[in-house]
């Protein structure tokens, strides 16, 4: 009878086992590409852990239908297929890579691989057009040159040094360009059918293009290779010619252009180029507007629920912003108002690289400044918005620094090499072509930082300085422009008192004074 029971008992419990259901979910970890090195990396590969997306940048001796890779690693745990540590792969186009612990992350690989292409022939006029996707180059000569001779100057439409063409044009021999001649141009084993026109032109010289900025003209112009070229400008209200310093201009072959310094916001001038005697086409254009920098100074604070300082006035409208409310989870604000100032008046800025947490837990914030604002805290992780509207292009950032460094003495296992090294301080400004804010996420598993090499830069500059000052110091930061007619969208300036804060590496008691920023518009 006991048995019977001892039976009737575990059979319930089995049939009641049976009816338990396992609601307790998988946790959730994004799966990420953290390095992706290929053979032949001409810059660092661009990860973009929000839209999963990873940028490969290969100099021309890769074979982009064939791209290795030296390293790649991924979140730990996670299955990865395919396994780019193995084999070769065609970039071509982009490929998919599917990461898989719990959940599965669909990654976008591609492949950027820009090739140097030209063609040149004496006494042509400007530069030519050299069309990769038409697969077509178009060159200008006087209507007196003779196109059944043509010499060939220079020649390249294709990789260095894995290139043939067929048939073999050589530099420094003539050939018939009186009709379209069609090359095949062969590389790393695959044909692409080239055509080269030749067109004659009545006029020698061109204005082609101005872009206006603030206080600076770009312009560009065409003459023939073999003879000398320049610029005028003036007033459109004036009648007086004036002539570029030779300083400005840069000629290669026929094509010429220069910078013209020194002009006035808002205002109208007329450019022309010319040539031993022949005057192009004017064009017209108005200089662009200034604009002072918003709060530079750094005078506006206010404090925050007693422990959050904000450097813009209460109720005002916030230009600049911290990641103090990041470090305010854990401890207090390691950016703050002080009257340590280049003047003696008003406010600066003071960052501090510092443990911030309680009783040994926690983790390093390195103090930041920057335009743009705080969106939240993700756990002990800070997700900002970078950047400010911005449509004009100024050339300095100007301002006063002091910086005091330590050794460093907290790092993550990517900078572990920098442990006992003095710290760097980082100030840098950049123009970009965001649509909206940028997004930067400090949590591993879906970082997000500013990269200056992106695409979306437009122009960018930076000051690094690993040493400890006893006083403020000026510094002009010029912006080294990638794209002198696309007009910026967002502005972003940012401080920070340790370079790889980022990435939670840095000296505890790092020190960085910012105060009186400006931006110039002039050469």
């Amino acid at each position: 009878m006991r048995q019977s029971l001892y039976i009737l008992i575990f059979t319930s419990l089995m049939l009641l086992a049976g009816c338990i259901k396992n609601d307790l979910p998988y946790p959730k970890i994004q799966q990420n590409i953290t390095i992706l090195i290929p053979v032949g990396e001409r810059s660092a590969t661009l990860i973009d852990s929000v839209s999963l997306t990873a940028t490969v940048y290969l100099t021309e001796d890769v074979d982009i239908y064939n791209v290795s890779f030296s390293d790649y690693q991924t979140t730990p745990g996670a299955e990865s297929d395919p396994d780019l540590s193995e084999g070769s792969y065609n970039l071509s186009r982009p490929i998919i890579v599917n990461l898989s612990l719990y959940q599965t992350y669909q990654w976008l690989v591609k492949a950027e691989q820009p090739i140097e292409r030209y063609f040149a022939v004496e006494g042509e006029i400007g530069e030519s057009t050299v069309d990769a996707v038409g697969k077509r180059v178009i060159l200008q000569v006087p209507f007196s040159a003779d196109i059944t001779s043509l010499k060939v100057t220079a020649i390249k439409l294709g990789p260095a040094g894995h290139t043939v063409m067929t048939p073999d044009i050589i530099e420094g021999y003539s050939y018939d360009f009186s009709s379209p001649v069609d090359i095949e141009v062969t590389s790393w084993g695959r044909s692409e059918a080239w055509t080269i026109y030749v067109e004659r032109v009545e006029q020698s010289v061109s204005t082609d293009n101005v872009e206006a900025w603030s206080q600076v003209v770009w312009a560009y112009g065409s003459c023939e290779a073999d003879k000398n070229g320049s610029f005028q400008y003036k007033l459109s209200t004036s009648e007086e010619w004036l002539d570029i310093d030779p300083a400005w201009l840069t000629q290669t072959g026929g094509a010429i252009s220069c910078y013209i310094p020194h002009l006035q916001p808002l205002t109208s001038y007329d450019i022309r180029a010319y040539s031993e005697g022949e005057y192009a086409n004017v064009i017209t254009v108005t200089t662009e507007d200034t604009m002072v920098l918003p709060d530079g100074s750094f005078d506006q604070w206010w404090l925050k629920d007693n422990k959050i300082w904000c450097p813009w006035d209460e109720g005002g409208t916030p230009y600049w912003d911290t990641g103090n409310t990041g470090a305010a989870t854990l401890g207090q604000s390691n950016v703050v108002p002080t009257d340590h100032t280049v003047t003696g008046q008003g406010r600066a800025a003071e960052l501090n690289t510092k443990f911030v947490g309680l009783f040994g837990i926690g983790k390093l914030g390195a103090g930041s400044i920057y335009t743009g604002s705080f969106a939240k805290v993700d756990g002990t992780n800070g997700i900002l918005d970078f950047g400010r509207p911005f449509t004009l292009r100024p050339t300095k950032l100007k301002g006063y620094y002091q910086y005091k460094t330590a050794t460093i003495d907290y790092t993550n296992s990517e900078w572990s090499d920098l442990k006992g090294r003095p710290d760097t301080c980082h100030i840098y400004i950049a123009l970009t072509d965001w649509t909206a804010p940028y997004q930067i996420r400090t949590n591993p598993n879906n970082r997000q930082l500013f990269n200056k090499d992106a695409d979306y830069v437009i122009a960018y500059g930076e000051l690094l300085y690993s040493g400890t000052m006893d006083d403020y110091a000026p510094f002009e930061i010029e912006l080294q422009y990638r794209d002198y007619f696309t007009t910026p969208t967002y502005l972003q300036i940012t401080c920070a008192a340790s370079k790889y804060g980022d990435f939670f590496t840095g000296a505890n008691g790092a020190t960085l004074y910012v105060d009186e920023f400006s931006l110039d518009y002039d050469y």
